[in-house]
């Protein structure tokens, strides 16, 4: 298990640098070019899996609509190489000694397709809860969220503050549209 903070390792740092330098060395090409969702076919044709140590997470801005709070958990590649993501994350919530607070999310049933990554780019997977005790109770606030990378049996902590409120706690695929 590892702690993210907001800070970069060295080889994250080179990998996010250089990729930085390159998209401005060509302004103009859009991120989607390398961020993209491919079919498994071309992702079994030489892509890697993206591993917990190829990834630094991170909390996005959060947004409330129709009931409901939003926040996404963005993936960025801190590798030399592209990997690919697909599918669903694991994501629960902990206190502040590390004990798990409800149940961990489940998966809003939405189709994916694999994300490939390039060096230094992002992806999502957007968590949802009730604004409020809406149908039930909310929860304790936790300080941490526990995340395993789809496919990947080691998890990761990402400081946060999250309440699940009325039994909801969702999380959406890996994507790049942002959506749940």
């Amino acid at each position: 298990m590892f702690l993210h903070t907001r800070l970069f390792s060295r080889r994250g740092l080179t990998a996010a640098l250089t990729a930085a330098a390159a998209a401005l060395a060509t302004a103009g090409v859009a991120e989607s070019a390398t961020a993209t969702t491919t079919t498994t076919a071309q992702t079994s044709a030489g892509t890697r899996i993206c591993a917990v140590k190829d990834l630094y997470l991170s909390m996005g801005r959060g947004e409330g609509a129709a009931g409901s709070l939003y926040q996404p958990i963005r993936f960025t590649n801190t590798s030399t190489s592209k990997c690919a993501l697909r599918g669903y994350p694991g994501v629960s919530v902990l206190d502040t000694a590390h004990k798990q607070i409800g149940p961990a999310a489940t998966r809003s049933g939405s189709p994916y397709g694999t994300v490939t990554l390039a060096p230094g780019h992002s992806a999502s997977a957007i968590i949802r809860t009730t604004n409020g005790p809406v149908g039930g109770p909310c929860l304790r606030t936790g300080t941490y969220l526990r995340i395993y990378p789809p496919g990947s049996y080691t998890s990761t902590l990402v400081p946060t503050h999250w309440t699940t409120c009325s039994h909801l706690f969702q999380v959406g695929p890996i994507n790049t549209e942002g959506t749940i």
